[in-house]
C-alpha cells in the first residue's frame, strides 16, 4: 500500500510539472523570449561573403523547415546585402542550393559542402572554403541556433557578424507552433551546455 501511494504522488508531481510546463508554453512568451536572447538582435548587415549553415534535411532528403527560412534570408541578403559569394555548409545543403538556383542565384557565385554533421565541424569546413575570399563574411543561421554557432566560429578565430533568422520566432506567433519552439530550445540548450564542456565556445 504504501508503494502504491508513493507511485502516486510521485505520479502526481510529474503531471503536475508537465501541466506546469504547458501553461508556461502555451500562455506566456517564454518561447519567444527564449528564443530572442539566444538570436541576438534580428539585423540585416551587409557584406561580401554570406556563410548559410544549414539544418538537417527532411525524411525524403529534400529542404527541412528551418533550411527553408534560412534559403529565404540568404536570397534577400544576396539581392539586397551587396554578397558576391555564398557559402553553403552542411548535410541539408542540396536542398538549399536547389532552393537558391531556382530563385535565380548563379551557380559559380555559391560554395557548397555537404560533409559537416555539426556546427563546430561547420566552422572548420567553412575556415577552409573563405581562406581566400576577402572582405567582411555574414553568418547566417536559425534564431535558435546563433548564440552557438557564432561562438563556435569565432572560438576558431572565423571573424563573422551574425545575421539571425526569425525561425522559433516566427513559430511562436502562432501558438500551435510554441511546443515544437519549446522543444528546439531545449534540444538547443542541451547542445550549448556540451559545447561549453568540450571547449568548443
Amino acid at each position: 500500500m504504501t508503494a502504491l501511494r508513493t507511485t502516486g504522488r510521485i505520479l502526481y508531481r510529474l503531471l503536475a510539472a508537465i501541466g506546469l510546463v504547458t501553461v508556461l508554453v502555451m500562455a506566456t512568451p517564454i518561447v519567444t523570449w527564449w528564443a530572442q536572447a539566444y538570436a541576438g538582435p534580428i539585423q540585416q548587415p551587409k557584406g561580401d561573403v554570406l556563410i548559410l549553415l544549414s539544418a538537417a534535411g527532411d525524411e525524403y532528403g529534400g529542404i527541412s523547415y528551418s533550411s527553408y527560412w534560412r534559403a529565404r534570408q540568404a536570397l534577400l541578403a544576396w539581392q539586397t546585402g551587396g554578397f558576391r559569394k555564398i557559402i553553403i555548409s552542411g548535410g541539408g545543403g542540396p536542398g538549399i542550393l536547389n532552393f537558391l538556383l531556382g530563385v535565380g542565384i548563379p551557380r559559380d557565385a555559391m560554395v557548397a559542402e555537404w560533409r559537416s554533421t555539426s556546427t563546430r565541424e561547420n566552422a572548420i569546413q567553412t575556415a577552409r572554403l573563405i581562406q581566400n575570399l576577402p572582405g567582411k563574411k555574414v553568418l547566417l543561421t536559425s534564431d535558435f541556433h546563433m548564440y552557438r554557432a557564432l561562438r563556435v566560429f569565432r572560438k576558431l578565430g572565423i571573424d563573422v557578424t551574425p545575421m539571425a533568422v526569425p525561425d522559433v520566432l516566427h513559430s511562436a506567433e502562432n501558438w500551435k507552433g510554441r511546443f515544437s519552439g519549446f522543444e528546439t530550445m531545449l534540444i538547443e540548450s542541451t547542445k550549448i551546455v556540451y559545447y561549453r564542456l568540450r571547449g568548443w565556445i
